[in-house]
C-alpha cells in the first residue's frame, strides 16, 4: 500500500478490521520511533551479549560504582496519577477478548494486559489484541461464546499494557528491509489509538516494561516516551510505566532504573519467574551454581528474599509503588482438597507481600482477586499504599542477591515435571495460546523458560545429580522426553506436541543455550 511510511512493508494480511489499527498516521509514529531509536536498541542488545560473555568467564555482578551518586542521592520519582494510587491487586493476562472482559470485570484494582509472556505473538493475536483494547477502552467490547455474552461492567480495573521486550522483533513489519522492534510496535499503536481516550476517562496511557537488564535500557524507554508524547501533543510525564525487575542484572540497578524513568515511573514489580530464569541463564556455566527442583525455589529462598526486600526498600525510599509478583497457583475446580491447598498457598504469598510492605500483588485468575484483596486490606485498611514502610532494617549486599539456594533436592519427578511442562507449554504456544493452565498452575513463557534452562544446566553442572544419586544426562533427558510426550499428547489439550518435543529436546540438550525460547519459536508461527 502506498500510504504506508516510506520504506515500510507489512508481510501479513491486513483485513479491513486490522486496517483500522494499522492506519498511516499510527504507522508514521511507529516509523518515527524506529528510525530514531532502533540503532540504540541494537547497541543495547550487543551489550547484553558482551555482558553474557563476561559472566560466562566468571565475572561477579555488583552495584555499579559509576552510579553511586544516584543511589546515594536524595530524589524521588514524580507523583503517580490518581488512577494508579490504589493497586492492591493487579490481574494479568493476554489480549484476547474474553480475557480482557473478565480481567476488567474481575474486581482487581488494575489489569495488566499482555502482549508479551502470556501471549503467543502471532500477527492475528497482536493486531486483534490492539482492536480488543481500543474497543474495551471505549466500553464497546463484547464477546459471545456458547450462547453466553460477555460485556464490561460499570466499574472496571485500571488498564496497564505490557509491550514486548527489547529482544523481540515484529517480523511482519519491516522498514528498509529490517524487522522492527516488537515493543515499539506494540507501544506506539496502543498509545496512538488510546492515549487521549484514556485521559478523557480519568486514566492514562500506563505500561509495564519487561526484561530490562540495565538502566540504559530504561533510558531508551524514557526517551521513546518523550518523543512519543511530543509527537501526539501529550504533556511530558503523561505516560507512566512500572518496570518488572525480572533479571538478576536489573536487580543491581533498581535505583538507577527508577531514576532514568523518574518523570514517567509508576514503580517496580518483583517479577519472580523470569527472575529465577535469569539467574539460571546468567550463571548457567558456573560450576558452583545449581538450583533445586523448580517447586522448591520460592520467594523464601535467600536470594529471592533479598531481592524482594531490596526492591521494596528502594521503591518506598523513592516514593514509588512496590508491586509483588505472581504466584503460579490457580483455583482447582474439581478437587476441593487440592483447591484448599492451592488457595492456602496464594493467601500465604499475598499475606507475606502485604506484611513486608508491598503496595499490591499480582494474580493470574479472577477467582484469586478476592482472597488476595482480603490479605492486602487486612494490612493496608483504607490506605492506598505502604510508602511509610521504609525498611531501614533491610541491608542487602551484592552477595545476598547471589546467595543461590536451595541446591537440593533435584528429583526425577522434578525433572519430569520440567520436561512435561516444557513440551505442554511450547505445544500450546505454537498453537496460538501463550497462557496455559498445566497441572493446576498457570504457566507462561517465564515458567517454561525455567523448565528448559534448568534441564540444560542440570545436564552440565557437576551438582546436577538426582536425590537417588543418578547424574542428569542427555540420554536420561531424551528418554524422559519420549515418555512425557506420550502423556502430554494423550491429555486432550490442544497443541503441536511432536514439534514441541523436538524443540524442547534441542533447547535442553543441545550445546548452544538459546537466550530466549521465544526467539526460535517465533520463526515457526
Amino acid at each position: 500500500m502506498s500510504n504506508y511510511p516510506q520504506g515500510m512493508e507489512i508481510h501479513a494480511d491486513v483485513t479491513p478490521d486490522f486496517a483500522t489499527v494499522l492506519t498511516p498516521e499510527a504507522l508514521a509514529l511507529v516509523a518515527k520511533l524506529h528510525h530514531t531509536f532502533e540503532p540504540r536498541r541494537q547497541e543495547l542488545l550487543k551489550i547484553r551479549v558482551e555482558r553474557t560473555k563476561l559472566l560466562d568467564a566468571g565475572e561477579i555482578p555488583d552495584f555499579l560504582p559509576e552510579t553511586k551518586s544516584i543511589r546515594d542521592g536524595d530524589w524521588k520519582i514524580s507523583p503517580v496519577p490518581q488512577a494508579l494510587h490504589c493497586r492492591r491487586v493487579e490481574i494479568t493476562g493476554p489480549v484476547d477478548a474474553k480475557m480482557v472482559i473478565n480481567a476488567y470485570n474481575s474486581g482487581a484494582d488494575s489489569y495488566m494486559t499482555d502482549f508479551e509472556d502470556s501471549n503467543s505473538p502471532s500477527w492475528s493475536n497482536q493486531i486483534q489484541g490492539q482492536i480488543n483494547l481500543r474497543s474495551a477502552i471505549k466500553r464497546e467490547l463484547r464477546f459471545e461464546q456458547n450462547g453466553k455474552t460477555y460485556t464490561l461492567n460499570e466499574k472496571i480495573a485500571v488498564l496497564q499494557v505490557r509491550p514486548r521486550g527489547w529482544h523481540l522483533d515484529e517480523k511482519h513489519v519491516t522498514i528498509d528491509g529490517k524487522r522492527i522492534s516488537g515493543g515499539i510496535f506494540d507501544f506506539a499503536l496502543f498509545l496512538f489509538h488510546n492515549a487521549k481516550e484514556l485521559l478523557a476517562r480519568g486514566a492514562g496511557p500506563y505500561f509495564y516494561l519487561p526484561k530490562l537488564e540495565s538502566h540504559l535500557e530504561a533510558r531508551l524507554w524514557n526517551d521513546i516516551f518523550i518523543m512519543a508524547q511530543e509527537s501526539l501533543g501529550l504533556p511530558r510525564g503523561t505516560i507512566k510505566a512500572t518496570v518488572l525487575i525480572e533479571t538478576i542484572l536489573a536487580a543491581f540497578e533498581m535505583d538507577e532504573i527508577l531514576y532514568e524513568l523518574r518523570e514517567h515511573s509508576a514503580g517496580l514489580n518483583a517479577g519472580r519467574w523470569d527472575y529465577i530464569f535469569s539467574c539460571i541463564k546468567k550463571f548457567k556455566v558456573d560450576k558452583s551454581f545449581c538450583l533445586a527442583d523448580r517447586a522448591k525455589v520460592t520467594m523464601t529462598a535467600p536470594f529471592m528474599r533479598s531481592y524482594a526486600l531490596l526492591l521494596l526498600k528502594i521503591c518506598h525510599h523513592r516514593g514509588a509503588p512496590a508491586i509483588g509478583g505472581m504466584s503460579a497457583l490457580i483455583p482447582i475446580k474439581n478437587d476441593p482438597e487440592k483447591n484448599a491447598i492451592a488457595m492456602a498457598g496464594i493467601i500465604a504469598d499475598k499475606r507475606r507481600d502485604a506484611e513486608d510492605g508491598y503496595d499490591g500483588g499480582w494474580v493470574a485468575h479472577p477467582g484469586l482477586v478476592e482472597p488476595a484483596m482480603i490479605e492486602f486490606k487486612k494490612v493496608l485498611g483504607d490506605k492506598l499504599n505502604q510508602f511509610e514502610k521504609q525498611k531501614p532494617e533491610v541491608h542487602v549486599l551484592g552477595s545476598d542477591l547471589l546467595d543461590f539456594q536451595p541446591e537440593t533436592p533435584i528429583t526425577e519427578a522434578g525433572l519430569r515435571m520440567n520436561i512435561n511442562v516444557g513440551i505442554h507449554y511450547l505445544g500450546a504456544w505454537l498453537a496460538g495460546n501463550g497462557c496455559v493452565p498445566i497441572h493446576n498452575l498457570m504457566e507462561d513463557a517465564a515458567t517454561a523458560e525455567i523448565s528448559r534452562s534448568q534441564v540444560w544446566q542440570w545436564i552440565r553442572s557437576p551438582k546436577g545429580v538426582l536425590d537417588d544419586g543418578r547424574k542428569v544426562t542427555v540420554e536420561m533427558v531424551k528418554g524422559y522426553i519420549k515418555e512425557e510426550l506420550v502423556k502430554v499428547s494423550s491429555s486432550g489439550a490442544i497443541g503441536h506436541w511432536d514439534r514441541a518435543a523436538v524443540i524442547f529436546d534441542q533447547m535442553s540438550t543441545g550445546e548452544h543455550f538459546e537466550e530466549f525460547l521465544t526467539l526460535p519459536l517465533y520463526e515457526e508461527i
